[in-house]
């Protein structure tokens, strides 16, 4: 069995967000985000979060844009341009064009949690990113969301 984590860092106190990668077990952290390094991500900014992932869990990291959205995307949905529905759907083909089941496959990422800012996954492409390689390996591939 795969499994696929996902995290947001929003709302979590740098205690919580560490020790449930510990207590997941997690390898890898890998960063979905346009920009790991906005001021405003607190501990959460890249170049930090790669220390402390180290030196409190023992815990790689990798920044792969290539999971993130088009900054076009994330501003028209933050701007009310498109819903929801719609950002689903763009998000999706836009993980077609990649080419992202094709690049990279599922079972790299077994343990690994994918980071983006949202406090939950319910609005969030990280959420869309882990089920669109679930369909890689459907029966094989777990999704755990911590919250």
């Amino acid at each position: 069995m795969i499994t696929l984590y996902t995290i947001g860092f929003t709302k979590k106190s740098a205690e919580h967000f560490f020790e449930l990668l510990k207590k997941n077990h997690v390898q890898t952290l890998v960063d979905v985000r346009i920009n790991n390094s906005s001021q405003l991500a607190g501990f959460a900014k890249g170049s930090d979060l790669i220390y402390f992932l180290k030196q409190i869990g023992n815990i790689g990291y990798r920044h792969v844009t290539d999971f993130a959205p088009t900054k076009e995307l994330l501003s028209d949905y933050r701007a009310g341009k498109v819903d929801w529905s719609e950002y689903e759907h763009v998000f999706a083909d836009l993980m077609t064009k990649r080419r992202i089941n094709q690049r990279y496959n599922v079972a790299d990422f077994d343990q690994c949690c994918f980071l983006c800012s949202e406090e939950t996954p319910e609005h969030c492409h990280r959420r869309l990113l882990a089920e669109h390689l679930q369909k890689q390996a459907p029966d094989e591939v777990q999704i755990k969301h911590l919250i």
